[in-house]
């Protein structure tokens, strides 16, 4: 059975690479444009290569970084690279993603949702600061100072059998 599915993926994988090589021999759109599916084709890898066997959680991490920095560059590609300046927070905020990946992939650690909300934040903040909207930084405390307030009055469950409390 594990031999059908490596078959099925390097099938699926040499089809795709053949369609890709067919459109930029025939149209305009050449390699130049076309070069971020390897890194998205290897992302994808990654992930395939988590869905096959679901204990390789880590997997999701570089898959996820290189799927959304592949999604950046493809965006850059068929547009203007000048955007960049703006867009570079995405490359602080692929990792976050890497990290939810594996949070909702893997056994659900809480751990791993610290460096996915340090660098959401910190991505957001830049991504932000650079799009021009650098004066109205303040919302981010405002909106923290919102969810705090939200989740406080929230009932803690500590155990089966026991009643929340909320202080």
């Amino acid at each position: 059975m594990e031999r059908k599915k490596s078959n099925l993926t390097w099938g699926v994988l040499l089809i795709a690479m053949g369609i890709l090589f067919l459109i930029a021999n025939f149209s305009r759109v050449g390699m130049e444009t076309l070069w971020p599916i390897f890194p998205l084709a290897v992302g994808i890898g990654f992930w395939i290569g988590y869905f096959n066997d679901r204990k390789n959680f880590g997997l999701l991490m570089p898959g996820s970084i290189l799927v959304v920095v592949s999604l950046l560059f493809f965006y850059c590609n068929f547009n203007d690279w000048s955007p960049m300046e703006e867009l570079w927070p995405v490359f602080i905020l692929a990792p976050a993603a890497g990290f939810v990946a594996m949070y909702f992939g893997g056994p659900r650690d809480q751990g791993l949702l610290i460096p996915a909300g340090i660098l959401t934040a910190v991505g957001l903040i830049f991504l932000f600061v650079s799009s021009g909207l650098g004066d109205y930084w303040p919302v981010f405390l405002i909106l923290a100072g919102i969810l705090l307030i939200v989740l406080w009055g929230r009932p803690v469950v500590k155990g089966e059998g026991e009643e929340g409390t909320s202080d």
